[in-house]
């Protein structure tokens, strides 16, 4: 039986542990993938000191493209049944849906499942559809899907799990209308992703609030219009007033949380237009309670549109992305850094000093 490598997560806290573990052959439904790229998260990091409650050991990862390596004699096409082959490129985020729960059936919202864990994080030893590992095993259930020949590797994990679930954010949004204007809290690859879809979908201006410096470069790169170094305006009356002047007093008409900071939704609410919409999108670690005032809501017609994950047609619609805007924005290039496996704890600790745009981990 082949053995790989893989990064695993002891407790949170700890540093990250190499192991090298047996890698089953495919049976069934499933498929062994070469990794060949792992990006690396806001999310992992959260897991790795311990912000996020998970069992452990466990492989962290969860934004993955690589080779595919076998597949399981009952696999022929990926998810959107196209057909593969062992070579081929395919691109996932390790979530599978129970289908038998009131979200999946009636709601048809898997990114409801109540269940989605159990695809995504498994015991350390047992094969893992995580990404932070030599080879992985996606059983059936879990979406896939096959990468058009092309289309460069980067410039589909350079968003990694983001612009699957920016994508499932701006169809919960209704999206962005043609001119209209657009702040985004963060540039982080949300917020990065966010910027390039409100630049697809005709945004007037576009101004990004976050940092550093590398960050809010790329997103002018990828359509922001103007930028606010929160670095250089760290008081939020001053982001507030910028805001103001540019826009005649009127704040902004969709206001894009992607900041993962609770202080960022107060904020946000005091920058949306009247008849505005402000779409909340990285607060999910963010534990606490932050004021509201409903008055303002009512009298303002604020719209406020929560939304996490994604659904596995968000995955396939991010490889359209790439693959169609790859040679007019510089995709690829989000990805700035690059660890091997071995490197796995370092390539977390410089997420957390923001010290990447976008980290990859290149496992062989």
């Amino acid at each position: 039986m082949r053995m790989a490598k893989r990064a695993v997560l002891v407790e949170p806290g700890a540093p990250i542990e190499i192991w090298d573990c047996p890698v089953p052959p495919a049976s069934g439904g499933d498929i062994v993938v070469a990794v060949e790229m792992a990006g690396v998260c806001g999310t992992d990091h959260h897991y790795s000191l311990g912000e996020v409650e998970l069992p452990g050991p466990m492989v962290l990862g969860h934004e993955g493209i690589g080779r595919v390596e076998e597949l399981g004699p009952d696999v022929s096409t990926d998810y959107a049944g196209e057909k593969i082959e062992p070579g081929d490129l395919v691109y996932w985020v390790p979530l599978r849906p129970c289908h038998r729960c009131h979200a999946c059936t009636v709601l048809e919202d898997t990114s409801l499942c109540p269940n989605l864990s159990p695809g995504r994080f498994r015991a350390a030893e047992l094969p893992p559809s995580a990404t932070y590992t030599e080879f992985a095993v996606l059983p059936a259930g879990m979406a896939y899907f096959r990468v058009p020949p092309g289309t460069p590797p980067e410039a589909v994990i350079a968003f990694g799990c983001a612009m699957p679930t920016m994508l499932h954010a701006m169809e919960r949004l209704g999206g962005v209308e043609y001119g209209q204007s657009v702040v985004v809290q963060g540039c982080g690859p949300v917020g990065l992703a966010a910027v390039l879809l409100s630049r697809l979908a005709g945004a007037g201006d576009i101004t990004v609030i976050g940092g550093p410096p590398a960050r809010l470069k790329m997103a002018e790169r990828l359509g922001a219009t103007a930028t606010i170094d929160i670095g250089a305006a760290p008081d939020s009356e001053e982001r507030f007033a910028a805001i103001m002047a540019a826009s005649a007093n009127r704040g902004a008409e969709v206001v894009i949380e992607a900041a993962g900071k609770l202080p960022a939704f107060e904020e946000g609410m005091r920058l949306v237009a009247r008849g505005g919409r402000y779409l909340v999108v990285g607060l999910w670690s963010a534990p606490g309670s932050t004021p509201l005032e409903p008055r303002r809501v009512n009298n303002a017609n604020l719209r406020i549109i929560g939304s996490a994950l994604s659904r596995p047609k968000h995955l396939h619609q991010a490889i359209a992305v790439a693959r169609s805007c790859h040679q007019r924005f510089p995709l690829a290039e989000v990805v700035s850094h690059r660890f091997s496996l071995d490197q796995s704890q370092q390539a977390l600790e410089a997420l957390g000093r923001l010290e990447t745009v976008k980290a990859v981990i290149v496992p062989r």
